[in-house]
């Protein structure tokens, strides 16, 4: 399921990354990783603030629902 459906303050383990190579290199280059752990801060209107080995990220809608859990 998309990251965009992940439970507030649960830790979850990205199984996939769609997109692009070059959005997927640029996941990547945040710290999503095939097999990380990343966890939902917080969300408003789909877009997210995850916590990702151990930084802050905001993300729109469009990027969180690239990332799979």
């Amino acid at each position: 399921m998309p990251l965009t459906f992940a439970e507030k303050d649960k830790e979850a383990i990205i199984k996939k990354i769609n997109g692009t190579p070059e959005v997927r290199q640029h996941l990547a280059d945040m710290g999503f990783v095939v097999g990380g752990g990343v966890t939902v801060i917080t969300s408003i209107d789909g877009n997210l603030i995850v916590s990702v080995k151990g930084a802050r990220i905001a993300l729109n809608n469009s990027m969180a629902n690239k990332i799979i859990i």
